[in-house]
């Protein structure tokens, strides 16, 4: 939660740290013409991963794969379009870097290393009061 609430703090401020120090360098029509320039590519490449996405959902959906990964795709795709669409150039650079087809599958790796509990890890060890057997019941 510290890590949301600085980054909700922080990304604003450097956003417009930014936004100054580029316009500085090639002027406010520039840096303004940029901001837009790059969220109008960044929908376009969105709206056409996007629909291949859901293409590739769809054609899973008769297969017995999992459309795990598909599905965190589009989630990615959806992280990607709110940053292309935020003005600024560091959001920009987030947002193009999760249309990026391998950063998307490394991220899912990570994620799921970091997210996957194997059935063992979570059992308790038997202190010798467990007794393995069968029952039934009997109605009276």
């Amino acid at each position: 939660m510290p890590l949301f609430i600085i980054a909700l703090i922080g990304v604003p401020i450097f956003e417009i740290y930014l936004l100054i120090s580029v316009g500085e360098e090639i002027g406010a029509r520039w840096t303004i013409v940029a901001v837009i320039a790059t969220a109008l590519l960044g929908a376009a490449l969105v709206r056409q991963q996007g629909l291949a996405t859901l293409a590739k959902f769809n054609a899973s959906r008769g297969t017995t794969d999992g459309p795990a990964f598909i599905v965190f795709e589009g989630l990615v795709l959806l992280m990607a379009g709110i940053f292309l669409l935020t003005p600024g150039f560091f959001t920009d650079a987030l947002g193009f870097l999760c249309l990026v087809p391998a950063l998307r599958a490394w991220a899912l790796r990570v994620w799921i290393s970091k997210h996957s509990v194997t059935v063992n890890q979570n059992q308790k060890k038997s202190s010798g009061d467990i007794v393995d057997g069968e029952f039934r019941r009997l109605d009276d």
